[in-house]
């Protein structure tokens, strides 16, 4: 099996278990976004926003992302493999875009880690945890935060920072950018500043592997 396929077997797996979620673009905001650019850069990635792959990478996958959303969990291994697929050619950014009862301390939750440079090994632990805290009508969030000192978080500092203006202007100016480029749902995909034509990992894929071919074409 070729890396390719067991990225799309991957997703095609974790999307069908949460597609009764709804959770994703389909129809005419599927359309209405097909091929869009972003002009301004800005909206994309700020200063504050976490990232994986080399900042110089020529193929920049931004995901608007709401931790306690079950198909940003699913995608999440799911973006790894691709990027795993174009080596220090594509990086990851992640905006916040917490839509969910008991997202927005999780997001402050996941900004103090940050701020700790800790935020990978602690995304992905609450990622990990998620069935157990983010039951929509009923996050327990204490499990969260459970997660997260496992992940090797200072819970007595990061709950002291949680509610610091810097990381409340954090939380506004991504809530800001994500209405601005139309991230309505979770996750919204943008690769080189374009929308997907489509939700889909295989949309994804194409749309990631169409950036790292013209970017390749521009340095021949």
């Amino acid at each position: 099996m070729t890396r390719r396929t067991l990225v799309i077997l991957t997703a095609v797996i974790a999307v069908s278990v949460f597609a009764a979620a709804g959770m994703w673009f389909t129809g005419k905001d599927a359309d209405k976004k097909a091929g869009a650019t972003v002009a301004d850069a800005s909206l994309l990635v700020r200063p504050h926003s976490p990232s994986f792959g080399p900042r110089s990478a020529p193929v920049t996958i931004v995901e608007f992302f709401d931790p306690a959303c079950e198909t940003c969990r699913a995608f999440y291994p799911v973006v790894k493999r691709i990027m795993g697929e174009f080596p220090g050619q594509v990086r990851l950014v992640v905006r916040y875009t917490p839509l969910h009862q008991g997202s927005d301390e999780v997001v402050r939750l996941l900004e103090t880690a940050r701020l700790q440079r800790k935020f990978e090994p602690v995304l992905e632990a609450i990622l990990e945890a998620q069935p157990q805290w983010a039951s929509h009508n009923a996050p327990r969030l204490d499990k969260a935060w459970e997660a997260a000192a496992a992940a090797g978080l200072d819970v007595t500092r990061a709950r002291t920072a949680l509610m610091t203006p810097e990381v409340t202007a954090v939380l506004e100016q991504d809530r800001s950018d994500s209405v601005a480029v139309g991230a309505q749902k979770t996750p919204t995909f943008l690769v080189n500043g374009k929308h997907l034509p489509s939700f889909g990992a295989q949309q994804l894929y194409d749309l990631v592997e169409s950036e790292v071919r013209a970017a390749r074409a521009l340095k021949s």
